[in-house]
């Protein structure tokens, strides 16, 4: 969903941010391109950027980086003893884990192979916010000042990526990341 398809993805315009976005919000499928975060300038960035605090490439990315660091998932998870390993998990410990640490419903979205299997892959986390970066239920319909991660109002969609929202009636696999060779 571009907002503004004449709002091209410049990498030069982060230049300074792309150490911290290769180490908290990577492209787990390319590691090495800007891909995945010019995918998400055009469909998240450039709706995001009708707001003044958002209105640049730098602004946006930077705005998404604070927010990561300051919701910090990771160590959530972590303390609910949730870590990417070989064990599955049942989607309502991740939602309960989340539920209790920041008192709104999030948005989790996985992906599924064939038909036939019986675990779904723990893709993405999403977490909603209003205009002023207080999160919010995921769940609820959004009014016009609202946004879905800061980004847009997309909350049910099956996006490029693949996922879509996961099953209660599946596990649910937390794969460890690939070591580089």
């Amino acid at each position: 969903m571009d907002c503004n398809s004449s709002w091209h993805f410049n990498s030069s315009q982060i230049e300074d941010l792309l150490p911290d976005m290769k180490r908290s919000w990577p492209d787990l499928l390319k590691p090495t391109s800007t891909e995945f975060w010019k995918y998400e300038w055009h469909k998240h960035g450039t709706c995001a950027a009708k707001a003044d605090s958002l209105n640049s490439q730098h602004k946006y990315f930077s705005k998404a980086l604070e927010l990561y660091h300051k919701v910090d998932l990771d160590r959530v998870l972590r303390k609910f003893n949730i870590t990417p390993s070989e064990s599955y998990y049942k989607l309502s410990q991740i939602e309960d884990a989340i539920e209790k640490s920041y008192s709104i419903k999030p948005k989790i979205q996985c992906a599924f192979g064939s038909r036939r299997d019986e675990v779904q892959i723990l893709g993405q986390i999403e977490l909603c916010f209003d205009t002023e970066f207080t999160l919010l239920d995921c769940e609820r319909p959004f009014p016009d000042d609202t946004t879905s991660k800061g980004y847009g109002n997309d909350v049910m969609d099956v996006d490029r990526s693949g996922f879509s929202v996961c099953q209660h009636d599946m596990p649910v696999y937390y794969p460890p990341l690939a070591k580089e060779s």
